[in-house]
């Protein structure tokens, strides 16, 4: 809705009546991109829903010429002569600095002036906007269209906006203080609870809360008692019964047959999902490997199993031993920090990365290094202490 629109409009603040002035602007003619945008929107069956639905009604329900200027005395200028006095509106140059600051790149870091077009020009790059839900339109619609003015760019490839993340309920403010401020944070707990909790409870196609009681459920419920006694348990086990090293295992029957087919394709399966930004769905795919291998030790019995068949300890650790190779693989993204840990336990040297996006062999033989726990418990005191800061 236009201002000159508002019933007695009135600023809430002071009540005074706004006072209209004529002024000219340069605006951007979207109604003449519309068919183009809706012809490309609709190959984009790979998008999220909330983002395709939200940018096909908005094409379809017709677009209006855009004003990109403002008359303000901040902001980048307009470099035309005569409108040194007028700026260009903030979310119009702020897309632009996604191309010129390539260009910017490609002339002061990577030597050649010419390089930004192996990325906006070629057919081999896929490019993605990540945003939250409020910029869905000037990255599906004016920033594409301003590309296709242009002529010869590339046009987004995937725009992963996400909904909106709330704190205990309300709207996140820093004004207010009404967030968690993350150097606060690290100064008492370890990254990965948090980040394991913001990405399966991201709100990549609906509205989510942040509260730290989830953040102790998922912490305690999850990590430590799932996944992290997972890994610590198989690890320390084996540390313990087979001098520090990778047993080798015999002929394996159906069921750890069946654990390392699924482990194998774990990496895969997520690294699908990341690449289809299903970001939830990877890390729960991931997670339901791990209650997997839970149930398959907890039938197994190892730590039992070991006094009368060490042979038959060695067969299910082994497959366990294996998954949790794999699990700290496709946890990476979401658990970096632990999944080093476990990568290191294992007996690798150098960073997980190295190592690219596959299952790694684990020689029988291959030396571990003495596990710890990856996650500490965090008692529910947690809660009331740390939701009493925010706001205050």
């Amino acid at each position: 809705m236009d201002a000159p629109d508002l019933i007695e409009a009135h600023c809430r603040l002071c009540g005074t009546a706004p006072v209209y002035k004529d002024s000219e602007q340069f605006f951007l003619r979207l109604p003449a991109f519309r068919d183009k945008l809706l012809d490309w929107v609709k190959d984009k069956k790979h998008w999220r829903s909330n983002v395709l639905n939200f940018t096909t009604r908005f094409l379809e329900e017709g677009l209006i010429d855009r004003a990109f200027t403002r008359d303000i005395d901040w902001g980048v200028p307009v470099p035309v002569d005569g409108f040194e006095d007028k700026r260009i509106y903030v979310w119009f140059e702020a897309v632009i600095g996604y191309l010129s600051a390539s260009k910017q790149w490609a002339k002061e870091i990577a030597g050649d002036e010419e390089k930004w077009r192996d990325f906006w020009q070629s057919d081999d790059v896929k490019s993605y906007y990540f945003l939250g839900k409020d910029n869905i339109i000037f990255h599906t619609v004016i920033w594409p269209a301003m590309l296709m003015g242009y002529g010869d760019l590339k046009l987004p490839y995937d725009v992963p906006a996400n909904e909106f993340l709330t704190i205990e309920g309300k709207k996140l403010s820093t004004s207010q203080n009404w967030a968690v401020w993350l150097p606060d944070y690290l100064s008492r707990y370890d990254p990965d609870p948090l980040r394991y909790l913001l990405s399966i409870n991201m709100p990549e196609t609906s509205d989510t809360d942040f509260s730290w009681r989830e953040l102790v459920r998922r912490n305690n419920d999850e990590l430590v008692a799932t996944y992290g006694n997972l890994v610590n348990r198989v690890l320390t086990l084996v540390y313990r019964n087979f001098d520090g090293r990778v047993p080798k295992h015999g002929e394996l029957d159906d069921s750890g047959k069946s654990i390392m087919k699924d482990a194998d394709s774990c990496a895969s399966q997520t690294g699908e999902l990341l690449s289809r930004c299903s970001f939830k769905q990877a890390i729960m795919t991931a997670m339901s490997l791990a209650h997997e291998v839970n149930r398959y030790l907890d039938e197994k019995s190892p730590w039992k199993v070991i006094k009368e068949d060490k042979q038959a300890a060695a067969d299910s650790l082994y497959v366990a031993l294996y998954a949790i190779s794999c699990l700290k693989t496709a946890m990476y993204p979401f658990l970096p920090f632990s999944s080093q840990k476990v990568h290191e336990y294992l007996g690798f040297d150098g960073k997980i990365e190295d190592y690219g996006w596959k299952p790694q062999d684990l020689p029988s033989g291959q030396k571990l290094r003495e596990p710890k726990p990856l996650f500490s418990k965090l008692d529910d005191s947690v809660i009331e202490e740390e939701t009493r800061r925010i706001g205050t």
